[in-house]
């Protein structure tokens, strides 16, 4: 199958495959779509099984940051890129470097900045070789700002679902207590919430039992915990045909990417009575703090507003929902595809 045959191509408007024998460097990098801005994604590492996976999670990534993006406000399009291989094992500079020489080829079509596999000091490796990185040290760590904007994205699916305007006594199952999981707990913990979490890394759950008082559980146990909010902060592709009939838990709001295993199982959740909150619209925390590296300008205070805004954003969408009888993902979908039409007609 042709990338153009993929389930997730989605009129993209370039994927470039990047091979560089001599540093091992094996990367794909997905443009989707450059109407409101130059496309803007981190770039993950990953052991992919097989190509055919990277493509179609790469795919999918990107056109969620175009999505993201524009329910942001922020004048970008969407892109990603992943580069495969285990980055605990294979990572090192010169593959890095190899990495960013091709995104600068690009000259500024497509900006790339941390995820999965790749730290700050790995973009900053990327900056010594590409003009077009973002997410540095001097907008600082996004995780926090992550956390933030998807712990207002609960607040706002409490707020829908439950009439509620706190957290408190409310009890939330995390999924991966990595970067943007830890913070989350924090925010969590300090708005009164439990909490049950999950990891394959042991020490990061201890830290957050010993440190928010939270309950810990088996990787594969954590969707049939007894919980008010699953909150998946891993990787995507979590609510499928197996683990949704598990849920007891009548809100999902996290900061993974596409945690929907395919479309239909927004509908699958809505059948159950279950509120899915679209991930990309509440993890946009972290890209409207480290967008600033791209514009060469950045007010905290601003970011902080911003970020608070998102709340009102979820709202909206869980209104028009409701009102119109549809699933939360297709009004989003439907309003980041408008905003974007609109940027295509505003350059006509």
């Amino acid at each position: 199958m042709s990338v153009f045959d993929n389930s997730e191509y989605d009129n993209h408007e370039q994927v470039l495959f990047c091979r560089d024998a001599a540093s091992g460097l094996f990367a794909i990098i997905a443009i989707h779509d450059t109407t409101l801005g130059p496309a803007a994604g981190g770039c993950r590492m990953w052991p992919y099984a097989t190509t055919s996976d990277a493509v179609y999670d790469v795919l999918r990534l990107s056109r969620a940051m175009s999505y993201k993006n524009a329910l942001a406000g922020l004048p970008l399009g969407g892109g990603k890129a992943v580069i495969i291989g285990d980055p605990l094992k294979e990572k090192n500079a010169k593959l890095l470097t190899s990495f960013a020489r091709y995104v600068q080829k690009l000259g500024g079509q497509y900006y790339a900045a941390e995820d999965i596999g790749i730290g700050v000091e790995d973009v900053e490796v990327f900056a010594m070789a590409s003009n077009y990185v973002f997410g540095l040290t001097e907008t600082g760590d996004p995780s926090p700002f992550t956390a933030l904007g998807c712990f207002h994205g609960i607040r706002a699916s409490v707020k829908h679902k439950l009439n509620r305007d706190t957290l408190k006594g409310l009890t939330v199952a995390v999924q991966g207590v990595g970067k943007v999981g830890l913070h989350l707990c924090e925010n969590l913990h300090e708005a009164g919430a439990g909490l049950i979490v999950a990891d394959v890394n042991s020490k990061a759950v201890a830290h957050v039992v010993e440190n928010y008082g939270a309950k810990s559980v088996a990787p594969g146990e954590i969707y049939s915990q007894e919980a008010d909010i699953f909150s998946p902060c891993a990787m995507g592709g979590v609510l499928n045909d197996i683990t949704i009939p598990q849920l007891k838990a009548c809100i999902v709001a996290g900061s993974a990417n596409n945690q929907l295993a395919e479309a239909r199982h927004d509908k699958m959740l809505h059948d159950r009575g279950i509120l899915y909150t679209p991930d990309y619209v509440i993890n946009a925390g972290g890209m409207l703090n480290a967008s600033g590296d791209i514009f060469g300008e950045y007010d905290v205070n601003e970011v902080m507003k911003k970020i608070s805004g998102l709340y009102d954003v979820t709202l909206r969408i869980f209104k028009t929902a409701h009102q119109e009888g549809r699933l939360t993902s297709e009004v989003a979908d439907e309003l980041a595809r408008q905003r974007i039409a609109e940027g295509k007609v505003s350059k006509k």
